[in-house]
Parts: C-alpha cells; sequence; structure tokens
C-alpha cells in the first residue's frame, strides 16, 4: 500500500489535521494482509510538523503491523522532523 501525503495537502502542521488524516488511512490499514508493505511517499509536501507526523506516521508505526518504509526526500523540513520523531519515540525509522 502505497499513501501519498500529498492528497492531505502540501503543507501537513497541525495536530487536528493529523488526527483527520490518520482516521482516512486507518480503515485501509485494516484491510492489509500480514505480508504487505507500506510505503510513504513525500513528494509533493512542502512543509511537515513533528505533530502532523506524529498522528500520521507514528500511529501508522505504533498500530500496523506491517512494515513501513519511507521514501527517501531532499524536503529540509520532512528530513528534520522525521529526525525528530525518531529521536523522540527511540525508533529508527526505514527508508528506501
Amino acid at each position: 500500500m502505497k499513501i501519498e501525503l500529498k492528497k492531505f495537502g502540501t503543507t501537513l502542521t497541525s495536530r487536528d489535521s493529523g488526527r483527520e488524516a490518520y482516521k482516512v488511512i486507518e480503515p485501509s490499514l485494516r484491510t492489509l494482509n500480514s505480508s504487505e508493505e507500506i510505503v510513504i511517499d513525500f513528494a509533493g509536501v512542502n512543509t511537515f510538523s513533528p505533530s502532523w507526523g506524529d498522528e500520521v506516521i507514528m500511529n501508522i508505526i505504533r498500530n500496523s503491523k506491517n512494515k513501513v518504509v519511507l521514501l527517501k526526500t531532499d524536503n529540509i523540513s520532512v528530513k528534520e522532523t522525521l529526525k525528530l520523531l525518531s529521536e523522540i519515540n527511540k525508533l529508527e525509522l526505514n527508508f528506501e
């Protein structure tokens, strides 16, 4: 399953909008078979905050038994937010 975050906008910043995005994604996660990867694509995202990332990315990782792969990006906002989330949650994130 590929999740293109640009579908939720180019500026992903508030915790509330992150919660709403996760509510949209979560039903699809429940239908995945255990061998299917979840691929998260940051293409088209300009701004990405820790609060939005915590509500979406970290909830996907916490609540899914599937392997989660984050596609590499050159976006500094995304990189720094993911680095912070990784440190806070003491979790190594998988990049492709």
